[in-house]
Parts: structure tokens; C-alpha cells; sequence
């Protein structure tokens, strides 16, 4: 049996997460010892295991409770979880779409800067210097507005 020092260090989890796992109900086979000390058999090592994987992979809290719900209730529960996991998987496709975009935005954000380090061109970057270089990217500029807001 293990504390929730011994069952963190195990898993690579903070002793924090442990207990919130622990409290949200994420490891039904946790115990209590006669102090009400949590203790962890290999069981709830394994669900702690579990959990950490899918909250990795971005899986909210709720939904973990919801498939741990019905990992509980066996077999018949398995097309259920597939479809769980379904959901869960195309929902992180689509973060994974948004990421790509961002690194190619900081690609060509890295690519600009190397390109002012290695010219010496104005920072076309910095807000601050947009006052004097907007004669360079009218384009991309907001006009100032001498109009009243109503």
C-alpha cells in the first residue's frame, strides 16, 4: 500500500493531484486507513495512471468522471467508452489542427525577426515603432479615426 507521497512519486503526479483526483472521485478503489489516511493498493495506482494519461491528452475533468463511471460498470459499457474516446479523440484532432497553425505563425514570426537581426531593418514587430513605419505596411495598419464614437 501506498500514501499520496508514494503513490505521486509512482505516477509522476504532484501529491496535489493525487488528492484532487482522489476527491473528484477518479480512483474508486482508493482507501482509508483507521487515521483516514488515503492509501493506494496497485489498483488505484493503475486508475491514477489512467487519469493522468487522458487529462494529459486534454480531457476534462468531467468527462475522466464520466468514463471512469462507466469503466465501473463493466462490459457493458465498452461501446459507450469507445465512443467517449471517439469524441474525445476529434476534439484533440482539432487542437492539434490549431496548434500546427500556431508554430507555423511563430515560424514566420522567428523567420521575420532573423531577417531584422541579419539586415538590420526597422522591427516591423514592435507596436511601438508602427507610428514610424507605417508608411511601410499601409496595408495592414488601422487608420486613425478622427470620427466620435456614438
Amino acid at each position: 500500500m501506498h500514501t499520496v507521497k508514494g503513490a505521486a512519486h509512482i505516477t509522476g503526479l504532484t501529491e496535489h493531484a493525487v488528492r484532487f483526483y482522489t476527491d473528484k472521485g477518479l480512483v474508486p478503489s482508493v482507501q482509508r486507513d483507521q487515521n483516514n489516511i488515503r492509501m493506494f493498493d496497485e489498483e488505484s495506482i493503475n486508475w491514477l495512471h489512467g487519469v493522468k494519461c487522458l487529462k494529459q491528452s486534454g480531457m476534462p475533468i468531467e468527462v475522466i468522471k464520466l468514463y471512469v463511471d462507466l469503466c465501473l460498470e463493466g462490459d457493458s459499457s465498452i461501446q459507450q467508452r469507445c465512443s467517449l474516446m471517439m469524441e474525445h479523440k476529434e476534439v484533440a484532432l482539432i487542437k492539434l489542427e490549431e496548434a500546427k497553425q500556431h508554430v507555423a505563425h511563430l515560424e514566420e514570426k522567428i523567420a521575420l525577426y532573423q531577417a531584422i537581426l541579419e539586415q538590420s531593418s526597422p522591427d516591423t514587430t514592435n507596436p511601438v515603432n508602427w507610428g514610424n513605419i507605417q508608411h511601410m505596411h499601409c496595408d495592414v495598419f488601422y487608420a486613425r479615426s478622427d470620427r466620435k464614437v456614438l
